[in-house]
């Protein structure tokens, strides 16, 4: 049963298929997730009833495969898997991908279009943030949880940590997607929602497709980590520490 007082990650990690709806009423699931449904509505301008009507239409559809599915069953290891075999991945490629394609529309549309200065100024920094970002994840958080949780599993002392508990990490991760979430808001307010001007190329075009669906992943991916892995993690740090 979905109410207006119910927070919006909660929804998106019990109904998976909701982040698909978020997305496109442009409520923020990952960052902003803390929110309840009905103040994060009210932030969309979208009235919040409407949007009940339509999650409960999404939990109808779902198939059975689909609702048996759900990644706060996944175990903590599986999820870092995911992560990275999915995320982390499509990230990287498409950082290259498209700072490539970004510097080429700038200078070929520049001249008529001065705010691609910017956004070519956006991504670049957004790309400066996100590459340290993963690669902390990647050789530092993620191994640790890992370990963390073999040691659960098997009943044995934990690994040895040089950041004290595993909340510094997970605090400092959780900043840094707060500051890539709100880049992604800027260049969603720059490009008027990604509408391709009259004069748009097949390039220009491209573009912005490919930056809407790099917003996307990137949200799906925030919010798996924030408000799925990290819970999971802090959990069995404390299991233990007992």
């Amino acid at each position: 049963m979905i109410t207006t007082n119910m927070r919006v990650r909660e929804i998106a990690i019990q109904l998976p298929r909701a982040t698909r709806l978020f997305e496109t009423l442009k409520i923020d699931y990952c960052c902003g997730g803390d929110k309840q449904l009905a103040e994060a509505c009210a932030s969309a301008g979208v009235d919040v009833d409407s949007v009940i009507e339509m999650l409960t239409e999404v939990t109808q559809s779902l198939s059975q495969a689909e609702a048996a599915f759900e990644f706060q069953d996944a175990s903590a290891t599986e999820l870092i898997a995911h992560i990275l075999d999915t995320h982390h991945v499509f990230t990287k490629s498409e950082m290259d991908r498209l700072q490539l394609l970004t510097d080429k529309v700038l200078a070929a549309h520049g001249g008529n279009h001065p705010e691609l200065v910017h956004l070519d100024e956006l991504f670049t920094r957004l790309c400066a943030d996100l590459k340290p970002h993963m690669f902390k994840e990647e050789q530092i958080l993620f191994p640790y949880i890992v370990a963390t949780a073999e040691a659960v599993d098997q009943n044995v002392p934990g690994p040895m940590a040089r950041f004290g508990t595993v909340n510094n990490p997970i605090r400092m991760m959780m900043m840094e997607h707060d500051t890539a979430g709100e880049i992604l808001r800027e260049l969603r307010a720059l490009t008027s929602d990604y509408r391709v001007p009259a004069d748009a190329c097949m390039s220009y075009r491209t573009l912005y497709q490919a930056l809407e669906n790099f917003e996307k992943d990137l949200h799906q991916h925030i919010h798996l980590e924030n408000n799925i892995l990290f819970p999971k993690a802090l959990e069995l740090d404390n299991r233990l520490k007992k």
